[in-house]
């Protein structure tokens, strides 16, 4: 069952779509990583019952404004704040994959006092070349829309737990099926995680847990230099996963990330 479908607008006149699962605070709320959006974490937003849980389309994802003029992690950041700010009078529990992971931990290093526990899934402080952010649009810019139906999604985009999820999530309009994202804003959105912030993660204090899939996407240096540098870090890893574990390697995910959330 799903959640009740809100939306914020921002100053700015960006609109943030989000849906609120209801249950016990404090609220668990979950950011998706890029090209992705909240539909993805359905599954874990009903397994983690009877706990409110709150999913945000991140600007320039899913229902949110497909093309946001500021794509800045400022921008990003400040939408998930004003998010928790209107849904919960207490601090929730933060929990992001990849570049939402990156978004949850500059939320927690800039406002303390809205995040009383930090789940990173496939995060780090940021990195990555301008030559595989180019590829990455390339890649976007490839796929030949519209859709005529999901089979045909399905047979140019693969059958892997990503492009499943892609293909649930495309969007019908009257001459065919469209991502949820536009290729040029997912660039721009992932050059502004490449900067690197060793800084924002080093100030974080709030209880941490970082989850890696061994068939992810960081090596082991990256992984083990992460963690040492964070103040108040748990790591678990997962077998037989990859960068997209909440899709694929969902038991293992729901067990880490429970027993994390209810840890006294």
């Amino acid at each position: 069952m799903g959640g009740a479908s809100r939306v914020l607008t921002t100053g700015g006149g960006i609109n943030v779509s989000y849906s609120v699962f209801d249950g016990d605070s404090p609220a668990i709320v979950i950011l998706h990583g890029l090209a992705g959006s909240s539909r993805e974490f359905i599954p874990t937003a009903s397994a983690l019952s009877p706990r409110q849980v709150i999913l945000i389309d991140q600007r320039g994802h899913g229902h949110s404004t497909r093309v946001p003029a500021d794509t800045s992690r400022t921008a990003f950041v400040e939408d998930v704040v004003r998010v928790i700010e209107a849904e919960s009078s207490q601090p929730v529990d933060l929990v992001g994959q990849s570049m939402g992971a990156h978004t949850a931990m500059l939320v927690a290093a800039a406002r303390r006092d809205l995040v009383r526990r930090l789940v990173l899934l496939e995060g780090n402080e940021g990195g990555g070349s301008a030559e595989d952010h180019a590829a990455l649009g390339d890649y976007f810019r490839s796929w030949e829309v519209p859709f005529a139906s999901r089979e045909a999604a399905a047979a140019a985009l693969g059958d892997g737990p990503l492009a499943q999820a892609w293909v649930a999530d495309l969007e019908e309009r009257p001459d065919g099926l469209y991502p949820r994202f536009d290729a040029d804003v997912m660039v721009a959105t992932i050059t502004a995680v490449a900067v690197p912030r060793w800084q924002e993660w080093q100030s974080v204090t709030a209880p941490t847990l970082v989850v890696y899939a061994d068939g992810g996407m960081f090596t082991e240096e990256q992984k083990a230099d992460f963690v040492a540098r964070g103040v108040n870090v748990t790591r678990v890893d997962l077998d037989g996963a990859s960068h997209d574990a909440h899709l694929d390697a969902f038991d293992q995910w729901m067990a880490a990330l429970t027993e994390f959330l209810t840890a006294r």
